[in-house]
């Protein structure tokens, strides 16, 4: 697949704009989405999907990251009260009420602009819509397979503390709605790790 972004430029020419996400957004965002993850890992209608539930109260929770014209990094967060918890969840365990926690479907930064910031602003920023909607807490599935476990060590030093992994979170994705994981050969066995992070 061929990226949308080109090579890095120096760090401190590197103009990194921010927005709330938007539909000029999402075919850049599908690339992008769809390179660092996986195949299939989203598709318009999802995206959609995913867009209209980011907000509540008319705010946004969800964050683009730009350099010129090139969508470099983006955070989908979905609204407290648009989301449910599944079997995947144990609202059990979680120090506040379900209904104030939103979800952070997931934080992804080109690997050719890492090391600028942008996971953690784009983070900050969707925890600072998600306050304003009226959250106090976000669940996140922290991928346990990312190359050195990076994601769960971010996730961490972010504040976000371990709730329960979750073999398998993703097989069914894998099965059903033809999603290629990066990592796994055929069907994907990732485990998941459930992690609450509190505002």
């Amino acid at each position: 697949m061929q990226k949308n972004t080109k090579p890095l430029p120096p760090t401190s020419k590197a103009k990194v704009q921010y927005c709330a996400l938007a539909p000029e957004h999402f075919d850049r965002l599908l690339i992008l989405a769809n390179h660092v993850h996986g195949e299939n890992y989203l598709d318009r209608e999802g995206i959609e999907k995913l867009y209209k539930n980011s907000f509540s109260n008319g705010i946004n929770a969800s964050v683009v990251s730009l350099i010129g014209d090139d969508l470099v990094g983006f955070r989908l967060t979905i609204a407290a009260d648009k989301w449910l918890p599944d079997e995947w969840c144990s609202p059990e365990k979680w120090p506040v009420s379900s209904e104030q926690v939103c979800y952070f479907k997931c934080n992804t930064v080109d690997s050719a602009y890492r090391q600028l910031g942008i996971g953690s602003t784009l983070l900050k920023m969707s925890i600072d819509k998600a306050q304003q909607q009226g959250a106090k807490a976000g669940l996140a599935h922290i991928w346990l397979a990312s190359p050195g476990n990076s994601a769960f060590r971010y996730f961490s030093k972010c504040g976000g503390k371990l709730v329960k992994e979750h073999p398998g979170k993703w097989r069914n994705m894998s099965i059903n709605e033809g999603y290629d994981c990066p990592v796994c050969p055929q069907i994907c066995e990732c485990i998941a790790a459930e992690m609450l992070l509190t505002f």
